[in-house]
This record gives structure tokens, sequence and C-alpha cells, in this order.
């Protein structure tokens, strides 16, 4: 700086590295924010879906309740027409999850199927592309079917669902199907889905008189069993999905605090470098102040 003729001397600031790195912090907390915002919405979309499953799944259990009264009263009087099971390799499906961020979901379903019995060794049919993921190369995957995103996609799922059961039925005349799933309360539930109502036999009637049918009672028992592998896997569908939308509200809202309390550092550490550069340009007029009141009296 030159003042009437004669040359003063300014300290040199510090150079724009510091300002340069609040900049950059600054950056990347704003791409925290962003990413906060996102995962913040993908919370409050699954809770949605959680109200909205709550409402399908009071339905479905009591639709599924009523077809269980039905087969027990009808089995309580006719217990000789439920078939017998043959022992044979059974077919287990899994239901896992299409999409990801709900923690050990999928993890969980595997490790509960290696406590299992190995023999005789199950036949798997996989639902949702994270857990067919984690069992590719399985020797004992049998199928794998795209699993359910939202509640609206549930039925075209059982559709598909049905459909490999009865290919693996036709294919390799399997006895039994049973379903491996979260349950909302229960943890994860080993359930037998074909043959149905083995858990019925030994159930005193409700009823002292048998009912009057207009089929014979085993043509009704195989009516009452098609409508129960419908109603049920709903119910199982619809219950995994709801623990899948509670689980993916636990972990994004763990993930969202984890990372307020990051952009909350990164506001301190910018905070503290905002002071910095105060500093050193308080620093720099105090020194420019001093220089010109020393100027005078240099000349």
């Amino acid at each position: 700086m030159e003042r009437r003729g004669g040359r003063l001397a300014v300290p040199p600031r510090r150079g724009p590295a510091g300002m340069s790195r609040r900049r950059n912090l600054e950056r990347h907390r704003h791409s925290l924010g962003e990413i906060r915002d996102i995962m913040n919405s993908m919370k409050t979309l699954a809770y949605m879906e959680t109200r909205k499953l709550a409402r399908f799944l009071d339905a479905q259990n009591a639709v599924v309740r009523s077809i269980e009264e039905a087969a027990a009263d009808l089995l309580g009087c006719h217990p000789e027409i439920l078939p017998e099971v043959k022992e044979a390799a059974p077919v287990c499906l899994l239901i896992g999850t299409e999409r990801g961020f709900c923690g050990d979901f999928n993890h969980a379903l595997l490790r509960q199927l290696d406590a299992l019995p190995a023999s005789p060794p199950p036949m798997l049919i996989a639902v949702g592309a994270r857990l067919h993921a984690l069992l590719e190369g399985d020797a004992r995957l049998a199928a794998a079917v795209g699993g359910a995103s939202v509640v609206e996609e549930v039925t075209s799922l059982l559709n598909r669902v049905t459909a490999e059961i009865t290919a693996l039925q036709d294919a390799r005349g399997v006895p039994a199907v049973f379903c491996l799933y979260h349950g909302s309360e229960d943890g994860i539930v080993m359930q037998r889905l074909l043959p149905p109502f083995r858990f019925l036999p030994g159930r005193p009637p409700r009823f002292p008189h048998p009912p009057l049918l207009n089929l014979p009672p085993r043509e009704l028992l195989a009516g009452l069993a098609d409508h129960y592998l419908f109603a049920a896997l709903h119910q199982m569908l619809y219950t995994s999905l709801m623990v899948e939308n509670r689980h993916r509200v636990a972990h994004l809202e763990g993930a969202v605090r984890h990372l307020d309390d990051e952009s909350a550092e990164l506001a301190q550490r910018c905070n503290a470098l905002r002071q910095e550069e105060i500093i050193e340009e308080i620093e720099v007029i105090l020194l420019s102040a001093a220089s010109l009141g020393e100027g005078p009296a240099g000349r």
C-alpha cells in the first residue's frame, strides 16, 4: 500500500487455505443435508405403508380366523377326512425383502433357516431380490420370486408364489409347504401352508350337533383348503411387509440421527474456522492501522 510516496508494509494474510477448508466442509455438510432429507422422506413413506398395512391386516386376520373355525367345526365331526402326509423333502417359502434399508431382516431369516433340522433338506422359494442375492448359488434354491415393495403389489406377488408352488408340486410331487417369515410380534415364524389344518384335529367341537352340509365333507375340506391357502398367504405377506417397513423406519431413524449429529459437528467446525478467519481479518486491520500510524514518523 502506498501513502504520499512512502510504502507501508502490510502484513500478509495467511492465505486462502482456511477459507477453502471451510467451504469444503460446508459443501460436505450440504451434501449430508440432502442425503438426510432423502432418508427422512423414505422413513416417512415406510411409516405410511405400516398404517395402510395395519388396516389390511385386521381384515385379513379375521378372514383366516373364520376359515380356521369353519375347518375346525368340520374336522371336529369328521376327523377321518384329513389326508395323511407323506414324509418327503418339503418346500420352504422364505419371505424376504425386495428393497434394502431394513437392517438384518434377510440375514435373520437365513439364520433361522440354518437352525432348522437339515434332514430332509428343504427346497427353497425365496421371495425378494435382497434375499435371493444372499441365497445365490445355494443348491436348495428351487425358485426366486420378486417381492412386494408396497401393499398394492401383494396380490400379484401371491399369484406368482402360488404358481411356483403349483409348479413344484406338479414336477416333484411335493407333499408339504412351510413358510418362514417375520411375524408381527412373535419374531420369525415357521408355519405350515400345505396341507392345511394339521393343527386343528383334537379340538373339541364347539356345537353339540354336526353342521348341515351341502357338499360331501372331503369336497368341502378341499374347498376350504384352497381359500385358506390364499387367505393365509395374504396374511403372511402383509405381516412380513409390515415388519419390514417397521425395520426400515427404525433403520432410517438411526441413519437420520447419525447424519444430524455429523452435520452438527461439521457446523461447529465450520464456525470455528470462520472465527479463525475473522480473527485473521481483525489482525490484518490492526496491523495495517499500526503501520499507517507509524508512516509519518518514519518519513
